[in-house]
C-alpha cells in the first residue's frame, strides 16, 4: 500500500496540466503528454529531437484543435501517428495528418478496415473508406519497435480484444503504457464484437499489461484519466468477476434474458455503469462472446 501512495504522490508532483481550447493537456513523463477532451479518445503526444509522434488522432473535424494542442507542447511537425485501432474517434485525423506527410502506423487489420466501408451497429455509425493519404503506410502483424525521441517504443498487437486490430504502446524508458481502448477508466468497456472483439481476448490483453507494469508505471487508457498498475489490475479483476458470474449462469442453462435479470455485474454498476455502455449491454456482450 505504501508503494502505491508513493507512486501517486510522485505522479502528482511530476505532472502539470493546462487547457488548450477544450483539450486538457497533461504532462505524463518528461516529453510525453496526453490530450484529454470531452470529444473522442485520448491522444498521446511524444516530443523530442526526432519530431512529434501522436498515438491516435481523435475525431474528424477536430484535427486542428488537436494539432494546436500538440504545437503548444512543441512547434515541431507531427511526423508519426499510431492508430491503436480503427474506430472513428481514434482515426478521424488520419486524412488531414496524412496530407501533411505524417507517417501512419497501425496493425495490419486496421489498414484493412480503414480502406473499406465499416458499420458499427451498436452506435449506428457508418465509416466510409479513408482516402489513400489517411491509410496506415507502415503496418505490422504481432510486434514492432520504434526507436524514437530517445525511447524504445514497443508496439504489441493484442488479438481479439476491443477489436481485431488493437495495439498497445510501451514506452520502455519512460515506463508508460498506452493501452488504447482495451482499457477504459470509470466505465464499462465497449467490445466491438462485429469486428473481432471478445471478452476472452480483452481479459488476456489486460493480464499482459499487468504483467508488464510495475509500481511506477503510468497507464494511459483510451478514454478517461491516467491510471496505475493497481487501477489496471482492478479493471482486469472486474472483467474476470463479471465474466465468471455470467459464465456460471450460462452454464446452468440460463437464457440471456434470465442472466441479465440476475444482475451479474451489480457490484460494479454504480461505479462503471452510468456511462456509454450500460450494465445490460456489457453483460450481453460477455454472454455472446464467451468461448470465442
Amino acid at each position: 500500500m505504501k508503494s502505491i501512495f508513493n507512486f501517486l504522490f510522485t505522479l502528482l508532483c511530476s505532472m502539470s496540466a493546462y487547457a488548450v481550447n477544450d483539450v486538457e493537456v497533461i504532462q505524463v513523463k518528461d516529453n510525453i503528454h496526453v490530450l484529454i477532451s470531452p470529444a473522442g479518445g485520448n491522444v498521446v503526444v511524444s516530443t523530442g529531437e526526432d519530431g512529434t509522434f501522436l498515438i491516435d488522432d481523435q475525431l474528424a473535424g477536430r484535427t486542428e484543435i488537436i494539432r494546436t494542442a500538440a504545437k503548444d507542447i512543441s512547434q515541431q511537425d507531427i511526423k508519426f501517428v499510431l492508430n491503436t485501432h480503427y474506430h472513428f474517434d481514434h482515426t478521424g485525423g488520419n486524412e488531414v495528418l496524412g496530407e501533411q506527410d505524417a507517417i501512419i502506423v497501425a496493425h495490419d487489420n486496421v489498414r484493412q478496415r480503414l480502406s473499406t466501408k465499416q458499420f458499427i451497429t451498436y452506435f449506428g455509425r457508418e465509416m466510409l473508406p479513408l482516402h489513400k493519404k489517411g491509410l496506415p503506410t507502415v503496418t505490422f502483424t504481432d510486434y514492432m519497435t520504434l526507436h524514437y525521441n530517445n525511447d524504445e517504443i514497443r508496439l504489441i498487437h493484442t488479438p481479439g480484444a476491443h477489436t481485431d486490430g488493437d495495439s498497445v504502446a510501451i514506452f520502455t524508458k519512460a515506463n508508460v503504457i498506452v493501452a488504447g481502448d482495451i482499457l477504459f477508466k470509470g466505465r464499462y468497456p465497449f467490445i466491438d464484437t462485429e469486428h473481432g472483439g471478445t471478452i476472452t481476448g480483452l481479459i488476456k490483453s489486460i493480464n499482459l499489461l499487468v504483467s508488464m507494469a510495475d509500481a511506477d508505471t503510468v497507464v494511459i487508457p483510451g478514454h478517461g484519466t491516467l491510471m496505475d498498475k493497481q487501477g489496471l489490475q482492478e479493471f482486469g479483476d472486474m472483467l474476470k468477476t463479471v465474466t465468471k458470474n455470467v459464465e456460471s449462469l450460462k452454464n446452468a442453462g440460463k437464457t440471456l434474458e434470465q442472466v441479465i435479470a440476475e444482475k451479474p455485474s451489480l457490484t460494479f454498476d454504480t461505479e462503471l455503469g452510468n456511462s456509454l455502455i450500460p450494465p445490460n449491454d456489457f453483460v450481453t456482450t460477455i454472454y455472446e462472446t464467451l468461448g470465442q
